[in-house]
């Protein structure tokens, strides 16, 4: 009966250590987590800020719209005007 109690003692002295084992790792994963977390919200604002430069740097170069006369129709028609001529 003593080595019963024995077993039992050791038993829990086992599952304390890998309770204090799991705790720290739970800590560990969550802190891990958290830096993963901050990172990622970092590279969303500096994908945000890219997209915004990159949509400014679009419409510097973007062409001007186009009046009627500059028209490719418009210019299509001058040429067949001129080729009846």
């Amino acid at each position: 009966m003593i080595s019963d109690f024995q077993e039992l003692s050791d038993k829990i002295d086992q599952l304390a250590e890998l309770t204090l084992t799991l705790r720290r790792e739970n800590s560990q994963l969550r802190q891990a987590n958290a830096a993963l977390v901050a990172e990622s919200i970092a590279n969303q604002r500096r994908l945000g800020e890219a997209h915004a430069r990159v949509q400014a740097l679009l419409e510097k170069i973007s062409p001007p719209e186009p009046t009627t006369s500059e028209t490719p129709v418009a210019e299509a028609e001058d040429a067949l005007t001129k080729g009846e001529q």
